[in-house]
């Protein structure tokens, strides 16, 4: 007499299970990968480079504006003669983040770090004309903390 066994198949809903906790394992895995990327760095049209390589006495004032822009302030000195004052400020904040994040099931761990600075510059360039509107001195003072 020959014996049959029953072919036991699992439950419809098993591979569902399954794909979820491989989803969850992979999710808490991910955690721990995450590295923040570092800001980006912004162009600045002003800086004392541009300032101290391309600003020379004699160059007239349009092509001051082409390399420098607009400046903040126009104003006059004693003879009538116009000042362009260039005043900058920039900040950089940079923060960074660590954390790490393991799971078992339910019972669960995490750390985290964090940690942030801050950088403030600040540059003005004032640049004197003569009566024909050419450059006849400028200055500039940079600073940073």
């Amino acid at each position: 007499m020959r014996t049959t066994f029953p072919v036991l198949s699992e439950p419809r809903w098993m591979p569902v299970l399954r794909g979820a906790l491989i989803a969850l394992a992979l999710l808490g895995l991910g955690g721990c990968l995450s590295h923040p990327e570092p800001p980006a760095s912004s162009p600045q049209n002003l800086t004392v480079g541009k300032v101290q390589g391309e600003i020379k006495v004699g160059m007239p004032a349009s092509d001051v504006a082409m390399i420098l822009g607009s400046p903040n302030i126009v104003t006059t000195d004693e003879k009538r003669r116009e000042v362009w004052i260039y005043d900058k400020v920039s900040s950089e904040s940079v923060s960074t983040s660590n954390s790490a994040y393991g799971t078992l099931l339910i019972v669960g761990a995490q750390t985290r770090q964090s940690q942030n600075s801050q950088t403030q510059r600040t540059l003005t360039v004032v640049i004197k004309y003569d009566e024909d509107k050419l450059v006849r001195d400028f200055s500039y003072n940079y600073s940073q903390f």
